[in-house]
């Protein structure tokens, strides 16, 4: 059986490499690439890929969004979170997200491989640099943990949140997304009171506290 992969991330050399060896591989199959994350969610759910190989950091969209989006939308896909980020925040929200998978981004071309078969196969898969028991770890975090403040806002508002972040006008994330600058501007004071934030630079704040957006990427 041949497993269709979808690999996103916002760096062509990245993604020329994971394809290059990902089809060196005789059972799989690298049906398309994605270099933002709104293009990531509109290929998934045209290509209905088996794995995504999903980059954490991603522009116009991170990934916890997109695993957000399409573990509602497209269930039996499995996403791998490809990061540099080893740090518990960053696994922990990445598997609450729906994530089957974490590797990081200096490991050995096989893991990948590896976690790939693993994920595929119905298992999870957290890379060999960290620590392997701490995925029951993880999963009882999420299980007993306190409310996410992004589970607070709608899609919507958090795709405005991140676009805001990256310093976009309303009028640019209007034309991303198919809406007014006035309505923008409406789903960015929504959020902002859900999130009892007031100004700009505690909004920035709070996405790098919560993986939206990083300071090295």
């Amino acid at each position: 059986m041949t497993v269709k992969v979808l690999l996103a991330d916002d760096h062509p050399v990245v993604r020329g490499g994971m394809r290059s060896f990902l089809e060196r591989e005789a059972d799989f199959s690298v049906i398309g690439e994605a270099e933002d994350g709104l293009q990531a969610v509109q290929l998934a759910e045209k290509l209905r890929p088996d794995v995504i190989v999903l980059d954490m950091m991603m522009p116009r969209l991170n990934g916890l969004e997109v695993l957000r989006q399409l573990t509602k939308r497209l269930p039996n896909t499995r996403i791998i979170i490809l990061s540099m980020q080893s740090a518990d925040p960053y696994v922990t929200q990445a598997l609450k997200s729906g994530a089957a998978g974490y590797v990081l981004k200096d490991s050995a071309p096989d893991e990948l491989v590896k976690a790939i078969r693993h994920v595929f196969s119905g298992q999870r898969y957290l890379s060999l640099q960290l620590n392997e028991r701490l995925i029951n770890k993880f999963i009882q975090k999420v299980d007993s943990g306190s409310l996410d403040p992004l589970t607070l806002l709608t899609e919507r508002e958090r795709e405005v949140l991140q676009m805001t972040v990256e310093g976009l006008t309303s009028a640019e994330i209007g034309e991303h997304l198919s809406l007014s600058p006035r309505t923008v501007e409406t789903h960015r004071q929504s959020l902002m009171k859900k999130l009892m934030i007031d100004n700009q630079v505690d909004l920035v704040r709070f996405a790098i506290k919560h993986g939206i957006i990083s300071l090295y990427d």
